[in-house]
């Protein structure tokens, strides 16, 4: 396991040196999206529309963040369950070149398929760490569909955001190996 120090937009280079288990910082531009917006953006690829949003390289980081308190760019924010975007995410790897996710718990076959054919990376964030991830959040703007509140796509610029490689492009996934490493003690 190491640490690596990342802006996106990602790179397949970039993501070829990440192995599960490595600590990430990452800083630059993210984008935030959960499962409402993940429905709006593949429904508008289905629809052969573009998205509000480019997508190529980019991170997006499931969260709803808390209203911000003032002096503030973001409230709390801590990572939303993934599960609930695995419906979506393989579209958006494949088609428009997402390359990584910022999550919690586990991700489907399909999800894990993408990750590895089209060169993504899946990264857990620290749940319950919502006060102290929006730290490293220092500017939130609402990009696209602003009416769903908390769900809205926001581009944040974080510094530092400390994320840990769970899914690699080699098909490796850090619950899997914990539980084997575990089961062999």
């Amino acid at each position: 396991m190491a640490t690596k120090y990342l802006t996106p937009p990602l790179t397949d280079e970039a993501l070829a040196d990440l192995k599960i288990g490595d600590l990430v910082y990452l800083s630059g531009t993210i984008y935030t999206g959960r499962d409402a917006a993940h429905k709006r953006l593949v429904d508008l690829l289905n629809a052969g529309e573009e998205l509000p949003v480019d997508l190529q390289g980019q991170v997006i980081y499931y969260v709803g963040p808390s209203p911000a308190k003032p002096g503030n760019p973001i409230g709390s924010a801590g990572p939303t369950t993934s599960y609930r975007m695995d419906a979506y995410a393989p579209t958006l790897i494949a088609k428009k070149g997402l390359k990584g996710m910022i999550g919690k718990g586990l991700r489907n076959a399909d999800v894990k398929k993408a990750i590895t054919e089209d060169k993504a990376v899946y990264f857990g964030a620290t749940g319950g760490a919502a006060a102290l991830i929006a730290k490293c959040i220092k500017e939130a703007e609402v990009v696209a569909y602003p009416e769903l509140g908390p769900e809205a796509i926001r581009k944040l610029r974080v510094e530092n955001l400390p994320v840990t490689v769970i899914n690699d492009i080699y098909g490796d996934d850090l619950y899997e190996e914990g539980v084997k490493q575990y089961n062999e003690e």
